[in-house]
């Protein structure tokens, strides 16, 4: 059986990549989504086992001081992790793995793995992000400078991705995903970004 290939997305909150990956996920019994686990608490919707497997600040600890993270960071005022055990077991089933991280996770994965393919994923324009985080009727206005702000910070590092994937329009962005995760990223469109006015202050 052919190993499966890690594919790492990453994206600023508010870009779209879970809805994404879900979507992938469901057009093909080849792909899998990796679950991490994280301290944050569930938002609404969200299952323990299907979303995040979500554990106390202890039990994270003490499962990173064990070796069982392939991955961990702090992002924002939580713990994410990645499970090794969890990612080599679907890679020998021939399973194509997404794994939802941020970029310094993704840093971490590549220098352990420089196999796995990594994928940044971006909102149109910044005014777009802002509308899609206040869309989500979740979060303080604070919450949502802080998210602008740390979103910056995420696209800033763009340049260590090997794929760039616009998401404008969910279903193209879902085609040049697909065409990524197939072997064809020839048939990917080719981003047509003002970076510098995505990353000003």
């Amino acid at each position: 059986m052919k190993k499966g290939t890690l594919f790492i997305f990453s994206a600023p909150s508010g870009a779209g990549k879970s809805s994404l990956a879900r979507a992938l996920v469901d057009s093909s019994p080849d792909i899998a989504v990796s679950v991490s686990h994280t301290t944050r608490a569930p938002r609404p919707g969200e299952e323990h086992g299907v979303h995040y497997f979500f554990v106390t600040t202890e039990q994270f600890k003490s499962m990173a001081d064990a070796g069982e993270f392939l991955e961990h960071a702090q992002v924002f005022d939580n713990f994410y992790g990645t499970s090794r055990v969890a990612i080599e077991d679907l890679l020998e089933q021939g399973k194509n793995v997404i794994l939802d991280i941020d970029w310094q996770g993704a840093r971490a994965i590549k220098a352990q793995m420089p196999d796995a393919c990594a994928i940044f994923i971006l909102p149109p324009s910044r005014e777009e992000l802002e509308n899609r985080l206040r869309g989500r009727g979740q979060d303080s206005d604070e919450i949502i400078a802080r998210r602008m702000r740390d979103a910056v910070s995420e696209m800033s590092h763009y340049q260590e991705f090997d794929y760039l994937v616009v998401n404008d329009d969910f279903d193209a962005a879902l085609a040049d995903l697909h065409a990524i995760l197939t072997g064809h990223p020839e048939q990917a469109r080719v981003p047509k970004l003002d970076m510098d006015q995505l990353l000003r202050e």
